[in-house]
């Protein structure tokens, strides 16, 4: 499994995002420019210029038409995915800090970060077919619990969502009702801040990261632990195998104590679990900082990683990975 090693960010990544036919691969770093990846060779297709900002998370629509970005530059764009144009900017009072498009692409929920006075938030905005019927305001606005909301995603039929953060607690909202509906257990949840969230591919369950050197699998309707994984090292990014039972877990130790580490003690590497029996079953190495970004293609045949070092990097599995004779 020879990686393709991308080269066209000049900051650290933040996010990763394949589309649903797993032919694109989007990237999301501190440099203000989304970039767009033809996902089999790693061939760089386009920027998506107009961002004043880091850019933390990105969605595109089930068709592929239509991005939808959030960014430090307290606004969210929505662009169109071939010619790169904006086509809507969402502003708000503090940084956009997670985006998530919504099954039918005509909802989006967006987290805003706690700035000055203000509390963390989760926007939930109508996305118009014709652009010509876009608006700015919200559907609903929750104002979010203490600390940074880092990740907040559709539940089943869009109607839940479900939120964790700075203060390490999961959450499950009723996005109808407005009210809370359920909270992670303190004893069995997390310790530390929850960095990365991501949903299974049927959406049944979902899988968190944390700074507390754990990843735990939930079930999506009843917010129950299922599983939990141990690694060493504080976790930034949560991938899960569409094809397998497989868990990827990436993270590294904080930006700050990098420079003093050899690259090989950093523990730089995609560590991948058994996702029923919880055992680590490999590694994929070669980032020279932390991984701040994992996705695995829709087709559960490559996975991506982003690193504090600015690249990406793709790795497409050798046939005896699946034990199947191609």
């Amino acid at each position: 499994m020879r990686p393709i090693l991308m080269k066209g960010h000049e900051r650290p990544l933040t996010f990763l995002k394949y589309n649903r036919d797993g032919d694109l691969l989007f990237s999301c770093a501190k440099d203000h420019n989304p970039t767009v990846w033809f996902a089999d060779n790693g061939e760089r297709l386009g920027t998506y210029r107009g961002h004043n900002g880091a850019v933390w998370c990105c969605d595109v629509s089930r068709d592929s038409m239509r991005l939808i970005t959030g960014s430090a530059d307290q606004t969210a764009k929505l662009w169109n995915v071939e010619t790169g144009q904006q086509l809507f900017t969402f502003n708000f009072d503090s940084p956009a800090r997670s985006v998530d498009l919504s099954v039918g692409d005509k909802l989006a929920v967006i987290t805003t970060d706690p700035f000055m006075e203000l509390t963390s938030a989760i926007h939930v905005k109508r996305i118009a077919r014709d652009l010509s019927d876009q608006t700015g305001e919200s559907v609903l606005v929750i104002k979010g619990p203490q600390g940074r909301i880092n990740r907040a995603i559709w539940g089943p039929l869009n109607k839940t969502i479900i939120s964790s953060g700075e203060d390490a607690v999961v959450r499950i909202w009723d996005s109808e009702a407005r009210k809370l509906l359920k909270e992670s257990d303190k004893e069995a949840g997390h310790k530390k801040t929850v960095t990365s969230l991501s949903k299974s591919a049927d959406g049944s369950h979902f899988l968190t990261g944390s700074l507390d050197k754990s990843a735990k699998l939930w079930g999506t309707r009843t917010l129950t632990l299922i599983k939990t994984y141990v690694t060493e090292r504080p976790v930034n990014a949560v991938t899960m195998s569409p094809l397998l039972d497989h868990v990827v877990i990436g993270g590294g130790q904080d930006a700050s104590a990098v420079t003093t580490t050899d690259h090989r003690a950093g523990k730089f590497e995609a560590k991948f679990f058994d996702k029923i029996l919880q055992e680590e079953i490999g590694g994929v190495k070669g980032h020279f900082g932390p991984i701040n970004a994992l996705a695995f293609n829709p087709d559960g045949k490559s996975f991506a990683s982003g690193g504090e070092d600015g690249y990406v990097r793709l790795h497409h599995f050798d046939p005896d990975y699946f034990n199947i004779k191609i």
